[in-house]
């Protein structure tokens, strides 16, 4: 698999561009999407009834939520039965999510951007 370009090496985004990953961020906005993809991710592959018992929802109110998340290519479905097993198939979507919460989790805290970045994004002071 190639290696994706570094984000500074790449040309200034279309605006076209620009607006699809403002989408991608829209669907991402969403607490109660956001525990449901830490629960995939956290479980590899989960059904509709555990993940409703879990966040405490109704299967269909899971079920709705869910479907955003598919329709943009995040998760994969795919049934068994009477249930509906989900599973993450963008794995830059978990990436995303460890450094946004690395973000949550050192926003209070002094060290500053830099540090932050060395700490838990890769980055390096």
């Amino acid at each position: 698999m190639k290696k994706p370009t570094p984000l500074a090496a790449r040309p200034l985004m279309t605006p076209i561009q620009a607006g699809g990953l403002a989408a991608v961020f829209k669907v991402l906005a969403n607490d109660t999407r956001l525990r449901l993809l830490h629960a995939v991710v956290r479980q590899g592959e989960v059904c509709v009834t555990d993940l409703a018992a879990a966040l405490g929802m109704t299967p269909q109110a899971v079920s709705n939520q869910l479907q955003r998340l598919s329709d943009l290519g995040i998760l994969s479905a795919r049934r068994d039965g009477n249930n509906v097993y989900y599973r993450l198939v963008d794995l830059c979507v978990s990436g995303l999510l460890e450094q946004g919460w690395c973000l949550t989790e050192q926003a209070g805290g002094a060290c500053g951007v830099t540090a932050r970045a060395a700490s838990c994004c890769g980055g390096t002071e």
